[in-house]
């Protein structure tokens, strides 16, 4: 689910929840000190649950620190466990995924550098995972939103190559059964806006 949610100041947010593992994300949109659109990300995900899989963002670099329990990281070939204080970098371009290592909440608060589209593509993955009641996503739903932001942002599995060949038959075939039918289908486009906030070209 994700919501426009208000805090006790006067920022706003977009709240994010995967309702088959308990992963929230809360986002905003700001202009850093150097002029460049950042977005601001606090999340959280309960014992044992896992993160996202294996994944990469090809022009954000995203850091944070760990503000509560303990963090599993994969990152390329390295697996690091990062404790409550410790902070974590995951350059643009490299692979990576991350977990609940420990047996308390996780709390994590971060960026990404630049913003991008990040809070969008995000914003259409829970929605695609929202949808699915069993939490395997909808083939056709989750193909849509991983091609139209296949320049900035990729999942590891199945392989570039194999994606290249497999997603626009698989849009193909979703446009012929109406898939992508109005505006209302999980994950499309007019219904995943992002996070709120100030971008550099309006600040």
């Amino acid at each position: 689910m994700a919501r426009i949610l208000r805090g006790e100041s006067v920022d706003v947010f977009l709240r994010l929840e995967n309702r088959h593992t308990g992963e929230i994300l809360r986002m905003r949109r700001v202009c850093d000190a150097e002029g460049q659109t950042v977005l601001t990300i606090d999340g959280s995900l309960p014992p044992g649950a896992t993160g996202p899989p294996p994944h990469v963002h090809f022009q954000q670099r995203e850091e944070g620190i760990v503000k509560a329990g303990s963090l599993g990281v994969r990152l390329g070939n390295e697996t690091i466990l990062v404790p409550a204080g410790g902070t974590s970098v995951f350059p643009a371009g490299v692979v990576h995924a991350w977990w609940n290592a420990g047996d308390d909440l996780l709390e994590l608060s971060g960026r990404a550098v630049p913003a991008g589209d990040l809070d969008r593509y995000l914003q259409a993955l829970f929605a695609v995972l929202n949808a699915s009641p069993s939490g395997r996503p909808s083939i056709f739903y989750l193909a849509h939103v991983l091609w139209r932001h296949r320049h900035t942002q990729a999942v590891a599995l199945p392989p570039q190559t194999i994606q290249r060949i497999a997603f626009p038959l698989i849009l193909l075939i979703g446009h012929v059964l109406g898939k992508y039918r109005g505006t209302r289908w999980p994950g499309s486009p007019a219904s995943c806006t992002g996070a709120p906030g100030v971008d550099a070209a309006s600040a």
